[in-house]
């Protein structure tokens, strides 16, 4: 029977059969393995084999290439963790749409390419990462430490509780990876180095001043030619942006405000009572202790430390001896620099501030006790307990008004918290709609006239409600927003009623806008030609001095103006230090528009380059290592994008 199965499924015929059959399956198999990206991927980074580095790209050869790919998971996990970066960082004025861009994105994952390229650069160059780099690595992070100390179950915790939780051979992969990639690019960036002659050079410049003479045109008049209705639809068709009227929504909103309840009622002396039996542990002054000590520091050696343990026990036979002389023995003996002069005198000592050996004994003496030896990690001490303070309570007279404003405190939170509470509950009920749980609330639904993000008022000149008026969720889906703090006790809830997206303003509208445009343009187009007239008469010969006088124009002379100086703008500074220098028989021109709208012309006739023994060497020192930096960071990325070169990458837009 098996042998007529072998022999009917043979020959050619079967082999064409099974071929057809096939055919299917080559359109299933996931495009990665033909060389595109996977279905789950975002982006793919492929190198040729280390001993084939001109191998082709294409199927069927590109299974001899190594490849790396970038899942949708990975790339959403590290856009989450650039979105929570940015949010910290610009707080308030973070804005989650402008973030969501194509750019953002793209920025995030040439981020991921680059680590992957780096990755794959490091695998064709055999570089392995052992065991113990990885072992001292994670031991190193302090996340990871209990008293200064890698602890295992610490460790353990930690990445049980991350986000996302991984378990001790995911994370040891992890780093072993990260090490693997880092090593190139690290090396490469301490590689960095600035020669003497660079760092003079850069001093010189930073150092350098330029005596400078300003010559300041009058203020342009203003234009009050016509503006014709061509100009008018020309300067609105190619300059839309400046036509645009702002987003705005309109706000109907509740107002929680504690101060505005009905005062809570003072609580009963039962209450007041119970609340301080309850909390009578806050009213016992803290347990101190006024005590001396001696103390002989020891080596680690077995037989300094029987040596000091020694001395310690015969100073304390000694100071329990009657009559004997506390002060007097600390001062002669005591190796504490500390209170060895003062006879050893720590003053009044609560617990939590000692070493705890120290603290045990301390605390478990009497007054008048002599203990010792007690070993530290400090030495040998030897103690003397003077006298005992603390540990009684203040009576309830005492403390009675303070609770009784506690109380009215938290009764008055309390009533908001249910109040607030109430509300949210019955929003949730009908979330589209404020009115009727307030009605039911007793609260009145108070309205915001539509209003944009610059001109808001009241409740919404507050960032966060500003925010939440604006926000996606709440203008497309007209649903009542969270409470939103204003202040202790004090919040709102809000419901955007309209809303209109920003959109171009009419020219009907915007004709005077447009108007003003033209002319303000004409205004600058004359102002910068005579400027240019004046400028062409200073290259043809004449110097500034003649041409201010000819023109009557303000001169002001600058000597030693220093790079950056915000002399007489900043822009205006950047011009000159921009300009070339001056000839030896010609100084160097040029113009710069003011804030003011006015020009200024201005003369270049010295150059003095900074001198760089007069730079502190501790300067010096920090700037030469600055530019090593930033020469060993360009070194790693032009490493980086040498090999992105070299490799193949290929992007899944579609999956961003």
């Amino acid at each position: 029977m098996l042998q007529k199965l072998r022999d009917k499924t043979s020959g050619w015929i079967v082999t064409v059969i099974m071929g057809l059959l096939m055919i299917p399956f080559l359109f299933v198999i996931d495009n990665s393995y033909l060389g595109g990206v996977g279905a789950q991927n975002v982006a793919k980074v492929s190198a040729p084999p280390s001993w084939w580095r001109s191998a082709p790209s294409w199927w069927p050869m590109s299974f001899l290439w190594n490849h790396h790919e970038i899942s949708v998971e990975d790339f959403r996990t590290r856009f989450e963790q650039a979105r929570m970066q940015a949010r910290e960082m610009q707080g308030d004025n973070f804005d989650p749409r402008e973030f969501e861009t194509t750019e953002s994105k793209r920025a995030v994952l040439d981020q991921l390419i680059d680590e992957q390229v780096v990755r794959l650069a490091a695998e064709d160059a055999h570089i392995v990462v052992g065991d113990a780099a990885v072992r001292d690595y994670i031991n190193s992070i302090d996340a990871f430490k209990r008293d200064g100390k890698f602890d295992g179950d610490q460790y353990r915790l930690t990445l049980a509780q991350g986000n996302p939780p991984r378990t001790p051979a995911m994370f040891e992969q992890l780093v072993r990876t990260s090490l693997q990639q880092s090593i190139i690019p690290n090396a490469l960036a301490q590689s960095g180095f600035t020669t003497k002659g660079e760092s003079e050079r850069l001093l010189k410049l930073l150092g350098e001043t330029r005596d400078t003479e300003f010559a300041l045109l009058p203020a342009p008049e203003a234009d009050t030619a016509a503006v014709s209705d061509a100009e008018i639809k020309q300067w609105y068709d190619t300059h839309p942006k400046q036509f645009l009227q702002p987003e705005t929504v309109s706000l109907e909103y509740v107002e929680l405000n504690a101060a505005a309840m009905p005062p809570a009622a003072a609580a009963d002396e039962a209450t007041l009572r119970k609340r301080y039996e309850d909390e009578k542990a806050r009213f016992v002054s803290a347990d101190q202790r006024l005590a001396s000590h001696i103390l002989i520091s020891a080596g680690s050696d077995e037989a300094s430390q029987k040596a000091a343990e020694a001395k310690a026990t015969q100073l304390a036979a000694e100071a329990k001896q009657p009559g004997a002389d506390f002060a007097a023995l600390a001062k002669a003996n005591s190796q504490d620099p500390g209170s060895k002069d003062t006879g050893g005198d720590l003053g009044w000592v609560e617990k939590g501030v000692m070493v705890k050996p120290f603290e045990d004994a301390l605390f478990a003496m009497k007054a008048g006790d002599v203990v010792g030896p007690v070993k530290t990690e400090f030495g040998y001490h030897v103690l003397k307990l003077r006298e005992i303070k603390g540990g009684e309570g203040r009576p309830f007279e005492e403390v009675r008004d303070q609770l009784a404003a506690e109380q009215l405190q938290a009764d008055t939170e309390r009533a908001f918290n249910d109040l607030s509470g109430r509300l949210v509950d019955l929003v949730y009920k009908n979330p589209t709609a404020l009115e009727p749980a307030a009605k039911e609330v007793g609260l009145p639904v108070q309205t915001l006239a539509p209003f944009s993000r610059a001109t808001a008022s009241g409740i919404a000149t507050n960032p966060a409600v500003l925010k939440a008026a604006f926000s996606d969720a709440l203008v497309e889906d007209g649903t009542v927003s969270d409470p939103i703090e204003l202040a202790p006790n004090h919040s709102v809830m809000i419901r955007v009623t309209a809303h209109t997206p920003e959109q171009a303003i009419p020219l009907d509208k915007a004709r005077d806008q447009v108007i003003a445009a033209v002319r303000e343009h004409r205004v600058e187009e004359a102002s910068n030609k005579a400027a240019d007239a004046l400028l062409a008469k200073l290259n043809g010969g004449q110097t500034l001095q003649a041409l201010a006088e000819a023109e009557k124009l303000q001169l002001m002379p600058i000597p030693g103006l220093p790079r950056n100086a915000p002399m007489p703008s900043a822009v205006a500074n950047r011009a000159v230090f921009s300009a070339a220098p001056p000839t030896a028989d010609k100084p160097s021109y040029g113009k710069v528009a003011l804030e003011d709208g006015r020009y200024a012309l201005f003369a270049v006739t010295k150059v003095t380059p900074g001198n760089p023994a007069e730079v502190p060497e501790q300067q010096q020192a920090m700037l030469k290592q600055q530019l090593s930096q930033i020469d060993g960071a360009a070194a790693a990325k032009a490493y980086v994008d040498g090999m992105r070169k070299r490799f193949k990458v290929q992007v899944q837009e579609s999956q961003l």
